[in-house]
């Protein structure tokens, strides 16, 4: 399959790390930083792939970087900022710790994304819902312009208030979309894979 352009791609790398205590995006998982891994499931989809990061230490992968329109607004800041940015209607949109993510599995969400007309398709499992896996389309900006000037900047309950699509992966591919969020996390990730 060819590469897409009609698709941009956001990695977001904001976020306070406290738990890592250091700048997730950064944290190296075998030999490489977590947002090499992540660009590296990326690049077989688009080449248009952008950081959201005022953290100048991502110019190691000499990729473009645009800041946050507004500080401390978590995820949903985030968000809004990538869609402000975006010329593309279609948005893949990853968090910087899910250094397992597969090319298949983007481009599964991406394909489905394409078959269904909704606000943001993301991923899910029996358990839990990945909003920070997912396609989200242009349309949506306002949605969280509005969340953001009421304050409300909780993700899950937003996407889930819009028009939205939930694919779902199996039990095997769980593995692929844990977020390591803290040294404990990583080192376990790190065991399993010994």
């Amino acid at each position: 399959m060819e590469k897409s352009q009609e698709i941009t791609a956001y990695v977001l790398c904001g976020g306070k790390s406290v738990r890592m205590q250091a700048e997730k995006g950064l944290v190296l998982y075998r030999g490489k930083p977590f947002i090499r891994w992540i660009i590296e499931a990326i690049m077989p989809i688009t080449s248009n792939i952008i950081l959201v990061t005022s953290n100048g230490d991502y110019s190691l992968v000499g990729l473009p970087m645009i800041e946050d329109s507004y500080e401390d607004k978590g995820p949903v800041g985030g968000i809004y900022t990538a869609l402000k940015h975006s010329k593309t209607v279609r948005n893949l949109i990853l968090s910087c710790d899910i250094p397992k993510i597969t090319t298949e599995l983007l481009r599964n969400l991406c394909d489905e994304s394409e078959e269904i007309e909704a606000s943001v398709t993301f991923l899910c499992d029996a358990k839990n819902d990945y909003p920070l896996i997912g396609v989200y389309n242009k349309s949506a900006l306002q949605t969280f312009a509005d969340a953001i000037s009421s304050n409300k900047l909780k993700l899950c309950p937003l996407v889930n208030m819009i028009s939205h699509q939930k694919i779902c992966i199996n039990s095997d591919q769980k593995s692929l979309v844990q977020n390591i969020n803290s040294k404990a996390e990583l080192q376990s990730l790190n065991l399993l894979d010994l």
